[in-house]
């Protein structure tokens, strides 16, 4: 398997991975240039976030040579998935998400609403949204809960 636990070393490519795809999925709905072209930057994001004890033991990386993609849980629910822009569609993100539902237990997330490309993704995993909405922090943007259908 090409799916291991992430290691302090290969932090900066997760953030990369991690910033393009914001830039990519997020810019156009948010639409928050200080945020997505000043805030958001690969090195503050490791010394910031990534490397905090909490967060870099729950990330799990695809790795077959190259840091394809990355899944970061808290307990059983999905916190982030991500697949490198320039490996998406090759099945890397299938198999994280059925690595963290079969070993990690991951049987929730919550989704930007406008994430229509994610729900998709997470729908036909197995997942199916809720009734459960919440504001994505210091916005107005909707974010929606999916949870794994009990029959999987």
């Amino acid at each position: 398997m090409n799916i291991r636990k992430a290691r302090i070393e290969d932090l900066s490519r997760v953030a990369e991975i991690y910033v393009f795809n914001n830039r990519i999925n997020f810019f156009p709905i948010f639409k928050d240039e200080g945020f997505s072209f000043g805030e958001l930057q690969v090195i503050s994001l490791v010394d910031n976030y990534f490397k905090k004890d909490e967060i870099i033991k729950n990330i799990y990386v695809f790795d077959n040579g190259v840091i394809k993609g990355f899944i970061q849980m808290n307990e059983t629910e999905i916190c982030k998935l991500y697949v490198d822009t320039s490996f998406q569609s090759q099945g890397i993100g299938n198999e994280l998400i059925k690595f963290a539902m079969k070993e990690l237990h991951a049987d929730h997330l919550w989704a930007l609403e406008k994430n229509s490309r994610a729900i998709s993704f997470y729908q036909k995993h197995g997942f199916h949204l809720t009734d459960q909405k919440r504001f994505e922090e210091d916005t107005t943007e909707y974010l929606v809960r999916l949870e794994k259908n009990s029959s999987l």
